[in-house]
């Protein structure tokens, strides 16, 4: 078989493992953003068992990104591919941790501060604009081995659900400072939105990551 063979098949290959990994990011998305809910109902058994998925997502995104890490790592003649596919795997790999990480603090709010602040609800849309991020890049890395165009068009797409997650960041730190006037809660809230908003810029990044791959 020709090098330049082994090297798509690689490609192809390393494709399938990140897509893979995005499933499992869209997945752990949708859990976050009914945690909200589950705050103010007070349901701490669902609480925990959503607390636990992600955690088990989180670890199973890892595990995709070491096997990726050793899939391409041996394909020399892919140079430009491989960087773009190692920085895209772990880039994602971070997405997962961020999501953890964010649930970990929702999971620590009071249910009176999200009830009284009518938080709950702004939290949940806003985190429906990542999970509707991530969608479109789920679409993308199905479409890299076979329509390169779409996955290319899919990609402005996320650009524009960036602005206006970027809008809605704004606002949400508006009423937060402007509602929350225990300090601890206030501190809390803030983390979790800069924390949606930064999955939000790695997302677009990540978009751009995938564009470069489609253009090769």
């Amino acid at each position: 078989m020709y090098s330049g063979e082994l090297e798509v098949q690689a490609k192809r290959k390393a494709i399938a493992i990140l897509q893979d990994e995005i499933n499992r990011i869209l997945n752990a998305t949708r859990e976050l953003m009914y945690l909200p809910e589950l705050i103010i109902k007070k349901d701490k058994n669902s609480m925990k068992n959503t607390l636990e998925q992600i955690t088990s997502i989180e670890e199973e995104v890892e595990n995709l990104r070491k096997k990726i890490t050793r899939e391409v790592s041996d394909v020399g003649g892919l140079v430009i591919d491989r960087e773009n596919l190692l920085n895209t795997a772990y880039m994602m790999d971070e997405i997962g941790q961020h999501i953890t990480d964010i649930a970990f603090r929702l999971s620590n709010l009071k249910p009176t501060t999200l009830k009284n602040s009518k938080l709950d609800n702004d939290l949940s849309k806003f985190i429906e604009l990542i999970v509707d991020e991530v969608y479109k890049l789920n679409e993308i890395v199905r479409n890299l081995n076979t329509n390169s165009n779409n996955a290319i068009e899919l990609s402005y797409e996320i650009q524009s659900i960036e602005r206006e997650t970027h809008n809605k960041y704004r606002q949400l730190m508006i009423k937060i400072i402007s509602e929350i006037t225990n300090m601890k809660e206030l501190l809390l809230l803030k983390d979790i939105v800069d924390g949606i908003s930064t999955m939000s810029d790695k997302c677009q990044r990540i978009s751009d990551l995938f564009v470069l791959l489609a253009l090769s």
